[in-house]
């Protein structure tokens, strides 16, 4: 596959995926022996995916992801992003205890890499600002400025 397409991927994944709530998208681009590295081996890749955008969009009904910059080359794609949305339900995605509706708004920024190949995605390298997004949500008090 051609850069391009391996784009237009990656972008309609997002799109679908985590934008709409469209997790058959997973079936469709995901590759059943795909690896996300941010979890632990032998996860299953695609319902794991699914998992995900389920729990985010419990937690931020109208999530959204913007992209800002995507490059291709070989088979890897990048990409910069803003996840934005409302914190209207339960957030149980990070260590801890699970985090009851705010209402906050959120704007977290995040950087994909993946690998795309034969149309599927293989590799998820993924990060984003946890902290940041804890304090938006008010489950972390903002740093306050040091007086000396």
């Amino acid at each position: 596959m051609d850069t391009e397409t391996n784009k237009r991927i990656s972008r309609e994944v997002l799109e679908r995926g985590f934008n709409q709530g469209d997790v058959t998208v997973f079936d469709e681009y995901m590759d059943p022996a795909g690896v996300d590295h941010q979890e632990p081996p032998g996860t299953n890749f695609i319902e794991h995916l699914k998992d995900v955008v389920v729990r985010m969009r419990t937690a931020f009904p109208d999530l959204h992801f913007e992209i800002h910059d995507i490059l291709a080359e070989g088979d890897i794609v990048a990409f910069r992003s803003t996840m934005t949305g409302t914190h209207s339900g339960l957030f149980d995605m990070v260590p801890g205890r699970p985090i009851p509706a705010t209402g906050r708004r959120l704007a977290v920024p995040h950087m994909h890499f993946v690998r795309v190949m034969n149309g599927k995605t293989t590799d998820l390298w993924h990060l984003w600002n946890i902290p940041m997004m804890m304090m938006q949500i008010g489950a972390m008090p903002q740093p306050q400025p040091s007086h000396m």
